[in-house]
């Protein structure tokens, strides 16, 4: 971590002030022009997309937290100071809350869209909807609240990670990569049920049986970047890091002594080995969010070190 703190702590910094070019999502239901992005996002308007933008301010504070003696600490607090005021958050948060819902959609609609969860199905995608992945990053502040005696998020996220994961065997993990992924589909559900299950080793054994003989190939070997200027296909650097740091994860939920630690620690290895030196200095494509996913990696195997 020591050898990359400054160098992800310089390409996010250059990336939340980054407004162009920019990709928004914004729907408009008049022929009202869509505002400018940073009427629509004071806060985080860079890094070529709200996600990641947010992401590259995770970067930013966790790497303050952890390592503030590493990086630019001055200049980090700097633009967290000039982004994230409060007229500017109040602005992100009326974004996601325009005034035509606020009505009597409010309790009574809410009500009905936690009662249409209950009938979705999960997202196994390698892409931004995937449920697992969301599931994992949720859970740290859930059980925060939790230690503060507000176990309700946690209540849901445990509830709901059983109801669509929990039963899962065989998972066909040689199908994987699409050609746009940057989540492992299989490895993330592993990860995030790793936190979960307590007989895990049993639990992955039904999941992806094989593991021990690096079967199915496809999740043990790195996906190859043909075109690293190509927005999508450059996603596929981010799955090596995001499977490097699922097979980290995975490795350390087993019991001393399963014998397939020794295969899973290697296969991460090999990951981070692909995809950690695509991370800075490389096409935009890349640059503006891949340090999320390598900061991920990087701080669970330093505190595996602790």
């Amino acid at each position: 971590m020591v050898a990359h703190a400054s160098e992800l702590a310089e390409v996010a910094l250059a990336n939340v002030v980054r407004e162009y070019p920019h990709y928004e999502s914004h729907w408009r239901l008049d022929d009202t022009p869509v505002p400018a992005i940073r009427e629509l996002h004071p806060c985080f308007y860079g890094s070529f997309d709200w996600h990641s933008c947010v992401e590259m301010f995770w970067v930013l504070v966790h790497l303050l937290r952890r390592y503030p003696t590493l990086a630019p600490a001055d200049e980090i607090r700097a633009v967290l100071n000039a982004h994230l005021t409060e007229p500017a958050l109040a602005a992100e948060a009326a974004y996601f809350a325009p005034k035509q819902h606020r009505t009597t959609q409010r309790p009574y609609g809410w009500s009905i869209l936690l009662a249409l969860t209950f009938e979705t199905y999960p997202m196994r995608c390698g892409l931004h909807e995937n449920g697992a992945f969301g599931l994992s990053r949720a859970l740290p502040y859930a059980r925060h609240l939790a230690s503060r005696g507000e176990p309700q998020l946690l209540q849901v996220l445990t509830e709901t990670a059983w109801r669509w994961f929990g039963s899962d065997r065989d998972y066909p993990g040689a199908w994987e990569p699409s050609g746009a992924d940057f989540l492992s589909p299989a490895l993330a559900e592993a990860e995030l049920m790793s936190q979960l299950v307590p007989d895990f080793g049993a639990w992955l054994e039904g999941f992806l049986p094989g593991i021990g003989e690096r079967n199915p190939a496809a999740l043990f070997t790195p996906a190859v970047v043909t075109d690293a200027s190509d927005g999508l296909i450059a996603h596929l650097h981010g799955l090596n890091l995001h499977r490097a740091w699922c097979w980290q994860r995975i490795a350390a939920a087993l019991p001393e002594g399963d014998g397939r630690i020794a295969v899973i620690e290697a296969a991460s290895g090999e990951h981070a080995e692909a995809g950690l030196p695509q991370v800075t200095e490389g096409p935009y494509a890349v640059e503006h969010f891949l340090a999320y996913y390598a900061l991920l990696l990087l701080s669970d195997a330093e505190a595996g070190k602790a």
